[in-house]
């Protein structure tokens, strides 16, 4: 089987001290639902794990999800991370409590699409698999 036979495999991941999950347990729940294989991590996952755990499970995209103000820490280093180890045709997206200037900030970095919360869970599965079917060519 190639990776063209086999659904879009996405890791959901809390980094850091942050402790509310259940905005990341939605949307694991959703991209399941709409076909994905999804990966959680769990929380108080490190960017190092974080990455090593993609890497290992050959994901197409990285959810991180974040409330704890620590967004311009855990997206660089685990940008940082990812293009270490080559991980260039990977999406790294996420969301949660982000105020849009840094969402700005993050996207020219190299971080995809951030979803404040409120956001529908179809707008977050339509744009992950447009970017893999795009940049992954699915």
């Amino acid at each position: 089987m190639s990776q063209f036979d086999r659904p879009i495999r996405v890791l959901v991941a809390k980094v850091g001290l942050d402790g509310h999950d259940r905005g990341a347990r939605i949307i694991a729940t959703s991209l399941r639902d709409a076909g994905m294989e999804v990966i959680y991590t769990g929380l108080r996952q490190t960017a190092e794990m974080v990455v090593n755990t993609a890497l290992q499970e050959d994901v197409d995209a990285i959810g991180i999800s974040i409330l704890s103000g620590a967004h311009m820490t855990v997206f660089p280093k685990v940008l940082a991370l990812m293009k270490e180890k080559q991980m260039d045709d990977v999406l790294l997206t996420g969301g949660g409590i982000i105020p849009a200037d840094d969402m700005a900030e993050l996207k020219k970095m190299g971080a995809g699409e951030l979803f404040p919360p409120g956001t529908s869970t179809h707008d977050i599965v339509k744009y992950i698999t447009e970017w893999v079917h795009t940049h992954r060519n699915f």
